[in-house]
């Protein structure tokens, strides 16, 4: 019996991607396909103000239960792995008394939050205390209870993303206050990154000891699965500095956090895509996923060049079904690569060009 009612072949899937996080998949492709969605389509009709309050636990279990139900015959090399999107970015500035606001996204089914910056100045920084008793606290442990009683035997729950370092500091005062600070009073920043990092430990931990493991590793949006306890790590503030700067103020407290598990995964926006080589150099870094942004090439269009970049660092890419069966077909695709195909007609057609995705070597 699977693991997972809802992805029959989850044990081959995760033993062709621990070839890939493994770095001995150079030859091989491996894809995701996203197929047309009865539970998105809902989504969209139920969500229509961008802005919403937080959801009912139940009601986001449910959404996820449905969604990956139907994705039960795709035969990709995905997993059922249910984001916690609600604590994406609120939770870590809302644990600390900041107002938590929350937002759908009709195109994933996402509800994310972010809070406005928690602080007027540096000084109420001495205030910031982190309280296990704390009801955004309570609401995590108590959403993660309802996602893994819910999921068990079905699905399981991705890794969600760390807010530490600079990202946590722009919780504190915002991003503009915090580059000024970085130049005018580096020791407050200094000092907010070390409590940033206590903070997103006890949040990690705690997702970790709650959330079982699958295959002795970690699901996750970004890579589907990975081997061991892996973190994901933002970089986004420093997509508008300098490489100099991100290796002053980034590369440690990126090191730091992803040493206290087994490794850690990372996202490039198309206006970070400069620090591709120093990003790959980050010690344990287990993938990349390149992420699409107006104003810059499409990732899949520059894979090639990308790819060279980033050594033999596993990547992750999106691409259009048109786009991806037509190079499949001319054998011209880039291999240790996870592709994550949109616009699937439909789930024969996912399955047929899976069948030539595992026959695909380099």
């Amino acid at each position: 019996m699977s693991v997972f009612a809802y992805k029959p072949n989850a044990e081959e899937v995760a033993t062709g991607l621990r070839s890939l996080y493994e770095r001995r998949a150079e030859d091989r492709i491996f894809a995701t396909m996203a197929v047309p969605s009865g539970a998105i389509a809902e989504f969209r009709r139920q969500y229509g103000d961008p802005r919403c309050d937080y959801p009912h636990p139940a009601d986001r279990a449910e959404f996820w239960d449905r969604l990956f139900s139907e994705r039960a015959a795709v035969e990709d090399d995905s997993m059922p792995a249910a984001y916690l999107s609600e604590f994406d970015q609120g939770l870590y500035g809302g644990l600390l008394g900041g107002e938590v606001r929350f937002m759908c996204h009709p195109e994933t089914g996402w509800i994310s939050s972010m809070v406005p910056p928690l602080l007027g100045d540096w000084p109420e920084f001495d205030t910031l205390r982190f309280d296990r008793s704390h009801f955004w606290w309570q609401r995590y442990l108590e959403q993660l209870r309802v996602f893994v009683d819910r999921s068990a035997g079905k699905w399981g729950v991705s890794h969600f993303i760390l807010i530490d370092a600079l990202n946590f500091v722009f919780e504190l005062i915002g991003a503009t206050e915090t580059y000024l600070s970085v130049e005018q009073c580096p020791e407050n920043v200094r000092r907010a990154i070390d409590f940033a990092f206590d903070l997103n430990v006890q949040v990690q931990r705690t997702f970790f000891e709650t959330v079982p493991a699958t295959f002795g590793g970690t699901l996750s949006n970004f890579a589907q699965w990975i081997p061991g306890r892996i973190v994901s790590e933002s970089l986004d503030p420093f997509h508008m500095t300098s490489v100099d700067y991100f290796e002053q103020w980034g590369r440690e407290p990126a090191q730091r956090i992803i040493a206290e598990f087994d490794g850690g995964v990372i996202h490039v926006h198309g206006n970070g895509r400069h620090l591709l080589e120093a990003a790959s150099s980050i010690n344990a870094l287990k993938a990349i996923l390149l992420l699409d942004d107006l104003g810059f090439a499409p990732a899949f269009d520059v894979l090639e060049e990308l790819k060279q970049r980033t050594g033999n660092t596993p990547i992750s890419v999106f691409a259009k079904f048109g786009q991806f069966a037509d190079r499949l077909e001319r054998h011209t695709l880039p291999g240790g690569v996870l592709y994550q195909v949109t616009d699937v007609p439909d789930v024969d057609s996912a399955n047929r060009c899976m069948e030539r995705v595992r026959r695909y070597r380099v």
